[in-house]
């Protein structure tokens, strides 16, 4: 019994090793608004890799969200994002098209643009101006398999199938707005 008192938590840890992420993320002031940098982890698994390099385009969100506390009701959401990418194959050119929002690049391994689309660099969230400074806020970001945007039949594949869903926890965190920057 006592065995089971001590190994019974690092069984759970090893059970979500695989389970996505997000293992890094910051807010930071750029050029008069703010920006998102974060690194997700996350481990494509056989049946999303199969579809992908079967010319099936896989979409992910990233999703952040800046809210105001408030101790007499709900947080106030004050800033909403989403960035998209879109992930697919292409057999004539025998490559990877990672899409990013309006960009796009091109990739010979899957694994490298799965690299690129996990580590996220200045995505723009609001306007310095939207925050007052010195005050606190609630940041939060998470990262999702975006099942609405496959193809029909892939759809109803998805329910209630544990390949499909790949999605992060929020990581929240609050941090003090800068004061703006007059250049």
């Amino acid at each position: 019994m006592r065995l089971l008192l001590v190994l019974g938590p690092l069984f759970a840890m090893v059970a979500h090793a695989d389970e996505p992420y997000v293992r890094y993320a910051e807010i930071v002031p750029n050029h008069g608004d703010y920006v998102i940098n974060a690194d997700i982890s996350l481990d494509l698994n056989p049946r999303v890799r199969e579809a992908i390099e079967q010319g099936v385009p896989v979409n992910f969100v990233a999703e952040a969200s800046i809210e105001s506390p408030r101790w007499y009701w709900f947080d106030e959401t004050l800033a909403t994002a989403r960035l998209e990418f879109r992930l697919s194959y292409h057999p004539m050119t025998r490559s990877y098209r990672l899409g990013i929002g309006r960009l796009h690049q091109n990739f010979n391994r899957l694994d490298d643009a799965v690299r690129t689309m996990l580590s996220i660099r200045r995505w723009t969230i609001t306007p310095m101006t939207t925050l007052t400074p010195g005050e606190s806020y609630n940041v939060g970001v998470r990262f999702r398999l975006d099942t609405a945007q496959l193809p029909r039949p892939f759809q109803v594949s998805t329910l209630g199938s544990h390949d499909w869903q790949i999605d992060t926890d929020w990581m929240r965190w609050t941090f003090l707005a800068s004061p703006v920057n007059r250049r």
